[in-house]
């Protein structure tokens, strides 16, 4: 068996066949006898596991991100989360908000030019050099940004409460280092109000 490999037995109840197959995705099983299905764990796995979970509150977390985008103008989410850069991160040249964003230099010029349309954005030219532009939220941007967010929270709390009390202090961290290993901007750190 590799190394860290776990090993388990499980009953199949009323003598079920199994014909052999693992009774977890992240098992493979070793062989069958007299009921039993002897499995071992796949090196890794754990990993596996963590990213289906992930998956999984990914789409609640759509769900909820989609229907505070509803209750608001005409916005995709793609759009929103340009937003959400400038908001967290303040004035961004294009390219690095395409970075941020994960999308072509192409890509986000077409973005912005939507989000300058509505007033959400606007583009400063940066000292001397004419060419050097920055985006970044306006006024009407920032309070589309609050309203969204509060809608969420609302929403997000709403759906907590379901948690047992004695579990949310696990999911705070986990949440946090998730956060944290992706880059995300740390909620208590946002600014209320930008400096616009």
């Amino acid at each position: 068996m590799s190394p860290g490999a776990h090993f388990g037995v499980t009953a199949v109840a009323g003598g079920g066949a199994l014909g052999g197959a693992p009774t977890d995705a992240g098992d493979l099983c070793l062989y069958t006898y007299n009921n039993c299905v002897a499995t071992t764990r796949r090196p890794g796995t754990d990993l596996a596991e963590l990213t289906d979970a992930v998956l999984t509150a990914s789409r609640v977390l759509v769900g909820v991100a989609a229907r505070s985008l509803a209750a608001t103008e005409d916005i995709s989410i793609p759009q929103y989360r340009a937003l959400v850069v400038l908001g967290g991160r303040g004035p961004q040249r294009p390219v690095d908000l395409a970075e941020a964003l994960g999308i072509d230099p192409s890509t986000v010029t077409r973005l912005c030019d939507r989000l300058v349309d509505k007033r959400l954005i606007s583009r400063r030219r940066q000292g001397t050099d004419r060419r050097e532009v920055r985006l970044q939220l306006t006024a009407r941007g920032a309070q589309l940004l609050e309203r969204v967010t509060t809608s969420r929270r609302v929403e997000i709390e709403r759906i907590l409460e379901a948690v047992p009390a004695g579990e949310r202090r696990g999911l705070v961290r986990a949440f946090a280092i998730f956060s944290s290993a992706a880059g995300e901007v740390p909620e208590a750190q946002w600014p209320r109000s930008w400096d616009l």
